[in-house]
C-alpha cells in the first residue's frame, strides 16, 4: 500500500497550489482519504477529509472556505486544491488512507501515509 504527494512549492501570500496524492497496492475506492499538515515545531493535524464514495467531506476551522479535498477514483488519485495560501499554512503536507470508508478525525484512524511534499508560503 501506498501514498505518493507532489505539488508542493514556494509560494507568495495569497497564492494557490494544488496538491496530489496518488495511491496504488490498494483499493483506493473503498476508502476514506485525508490530509494532514506538520507545521515547523508542531504536532500533525487533519486539514481535509473526505469519505470513500465523496459525498461526506471534513475541513479543519483554519482551512475552511481555501481549501478543497476531492477525490478522482478513476485516476486513483486525492487532490487538495489550496487557495488564499497564509503564512500559517506552511507546513509539510501528507495524504493518509483511514481505516475504512468514512474518515475519522483523530491520527489513528488512518493507516497509511505519504511521505508528503514541502508547502512554503513567504508573507
Amino acid at each position: 500500500d501506498q501514498l505518493t504527494e507532489s505539488g508542493g512549492d514556494s509560494v507568495q501570500s495569497g497564492a494557490s497550489l494544488r496538491l496530489s496524492c496518488v495511491a496504488s497496492a490498494f483499493a483506493f475506492n473503498l476508502y476514506a482519504m485525508g490530509w494532514f499538515r506538520r507545521g515547523p515545531e508542531k504536532e500533525r493535524v487533519l486539514v481535509a477529509a473526505i469519505s470513500a464514495d465523496g459525498k461526506m467531506t471534513y475541513y479543519a476551522d483554519s482551512v475552511k472556505r481555501r481549501f478543497t479535498i476531492s477525490r478522482d477514483d478513476g485516476l486513483n488519485t486525492l487532490y487538495l486544491q489550496m487557495n488564499t495560501l497564509e503564512r500559517q499554512d506552511t507546513a509539510l503536507y501528507s495524504c493518509a488512507r483511514s481505516g475504512g470508508p468514512m474518515y475519522g478525525q483523530q491520527d489513528y484512524s488512518y493507516q497509511v501515509s505519504g511521505a508528503g511534499t514541502q508547502v512554503t508560503v513567504a508573507s
